[in-house]
Parts: C-alpha cells; structure tokens; sequence
C-alpha cells in the first residue's frame, strides 16, 4: 500500500510538470536573452498573487545551471512589498521553453513560453501545467495595443479563457 501511494505522489508531481494539451512551447529558446526583469501585464488570478500590483519576475543564472527566479509585487492594502525566490530547470532541451519552477521545496510546477518575441525577448505569454495558469510579460510595463491583441488571441486560440485576465497596475 505504502508503494501504490508513493508512486501516485510521484504521477501527481509529474503531471505538474507538463505541457497543457494544445500547447507547444516555444523552440529555439535562448535562456541567456531571457534573463533579467519582465513586468507582468496580465495574469489569471491565483492566491498567489492576489491583491499584487506592479509584479515583476526577475530571472537570473544559478550556479548550479538553474535559474533563479524572484517574484515581487506590491500589495496596496498593507503598504508592503511581497516578494518569492524560486528556482527553475529545463525540464527536457534547453531549445524548448518548457521549465519547471519551483518556490517550495522539491515541488514543481511547469513554466511553459507558448508564444514569445524572438527577435528582440520583449515579451512572452507563458503557462502553467493546465489552462487555469496564464501570464503575459514584457521587458517595459506596458505594451503597444496590437502586441497585446496578438497574445491575447493567441492564448484565445489555444483554449484560455481569456475574459478572465486580470490586468496589473504598474503605477
């Protein structure tokens, strides 16, 4: 019995590590040109976040072959910033954006790029493991009108709900 429930946890933390059906992630990816702050436009809400404004993901390199990830947003009710350090690895090819990240111990969560701006890393629209996990980020706090309708579609198309976005304050 103690063997059947270990090897359910392990399918349970697999499955948190995968790819929402419909979903490619991004290939030809370069992690180098990924580092440094992104500003969340918009996200679906979560515990997590809730209440956040002016949230920005931080990405740098680990010295293990990771990367760090610093997640900080302010919180206007109590006058505070809150901020998360997590790490994340490739889960397969460093080409392919598909990570897992985690903020709590050995427990992961996909970090999928489904849609990103390869010419110049200025923005991206990223997922989780299923479709109740979705952000848009941009290198500035804002972004031109027709990038947003593009990722908005594009996460639209891919089966996102996508009336459900919230859009962050960044003022």
């Amino acid at each position: 019995m103690k063997r059947v429930a270990i090897l359910l946890f392990l399918l349970g933390l697999a499955g948190c590590t995968s790819v929402p059906e419909g979903v490619m992630p991004v290939s030809g990816f370069e992690s180098e040109r990924y580092l440094g702050t992104w500003y969340e436009i918009a996200r679906f809400d979560h515990s997590f976040e809730e209440g956040l404004s002016r949230v920005t993901a931080t990405y740098s390199k680990r010295d293990d072959g990771g990367i760090k990830v610093i997640n900080r947003g302010y919180d206007a009710e109590i006058g505070e910033w809150d901020e998360a350090e997590g790490k994340a690895y490739f889960v397969g090819d460093e080409t392919i954006g598909h990570l897992k990240v985690s903020f709590f111990g050995p427990f992961y969560a996909s970090y999928v790029i489904a849609d990103l701006d390869k010419a110049e890393y200025q923005y991206s629209l990223v997922t989780g493991p299923d479709r109740s996990y979705l952000w848009i980020l941009a290198r500035q706090p804002t972004l031109p009108k027709s990038v947003l309708n593009d990722l908005v579609n594009k996460a639209k198309s891919l089966g996102y709900p996508t009336d459900e976005l919230i859009w962050v304050a960044h003022k």
